[in-house]
């Protein structure tokens, strides 16, 4: 699936949403733009590699184009395809060749999900040429200087079915993302939830020590959008522990003796 934030002529630019700085990627960010170049970010599920892209793109007055990356996703579902309809045949534009003809930026999040040929498809787009072949139209759609290809994955679930080859890779600049530093962290759950200093602590205090953890077999650990969501339910009402359960340990695992070795980490934290 994928979602089109672009701005229309005459409506005022949204707000810039928020996103709290670690080590000058947002500067990291704009050269890249400036100088035409495509972005890979990296990094776990949850740390804010999605906001950082609204927010830039906010930041720097472009539309934005979403596509949320999966095993069925083609390259057909990206550039096109026709389309029957009363009796004849129309083309319809993919996201990323409306991305590319109104000069947004286009962000693949998740691509090592989609099937194989969509990497062929990115490859003359992010290099100097900056074109998308339209094969089916006989169509050479040139990249205007504000179109901005992003990419993202989560090494974490790498294998050997699910790369980028190093000949995609080379094509972008890359950037690193890792969960913020408790400070930063804290912050982060106080702008997006209402909670106030104490609660933001004590939940970003419950990360670190979920973080910790190495003898539970977890895909993921905690991270900073579950911190979030677990302080949104705690101002709203919900009492902490429970709000903690249904949405940090529940959403981390369905082992019920994995789940509940990390309730007692929250216990621990909650009821000290």
């Amino acid at each position: 699936m994928y979602r089109d934030d672009s701005m229309s002529s005459g409506v005022a630019a949204p707000a810039v949403p928020f996103y709290a700085e670690q080590a000058g990627e947002c500067g990291l960010f704009e050269h890249a733009f400036r100088q035409r170049l495509p972005m890979l970010l990296k990094g776990p599920t949850g740390c804010g590699k999605t906001r950082f892209v609204e927010h830039m793109a906010a930041r720097l007055g472009r539309p934005l184009v979403t596509v949320s990356c999966h095993d069925d996703l083609s390259a057909a579902d990206l550039v096109g395809r026709f389309l029957i309809g009363d009796g004849s045949t129309v083309w319809s534009d993919g996201p990323l060749a409306r991305a590319v003809r109104q000069g947004a930026i286009c962000y693949l999040d998740e691509v090592v999900e989609a099937r194989k040929d969509t990497t062929v498809v990115l490859h003359p787009l992010a290099d100097d040429r900056r074109q998308l072949p339209i094969e089916r139209t006989g169509e050479l759609l040139q990249a205007p200087p504000e179109f901005m290809l992003v990419v993202s994955y989560n090494p974490g679930y790498q294998n050997l079915l699910k790369n980028l080859k190093p000949s995609t890779r080379q094509r972008f600049v890359a950037l690193g993302f890792d969960y913020p530093t408790p400070e930063i962290e804290r912050q982060i759950v106080m702008a997006e939830s209402g909670a106030d200093g104490a609660l933001a602590t004590r939940l970003v205090k419950l990360a670190s020590a979920l973080r910790r953890l190495t003898e539970q077999d977890l895909e993921e650990t905690a991270s900073t959008r579950l911190l979030v969501v677990a302080a949104r339910l705690i101002v709203a009402g919900l009492p902490e522990v429970r709000a903690c359960r249904a949405a940090i340990v529940d959403a981390l695992t369905d082992d019920a003796d994995t789940a509940e070795a990390l309730h007692e980490v929250v216990l621990a934290a909650f009821l000290e």
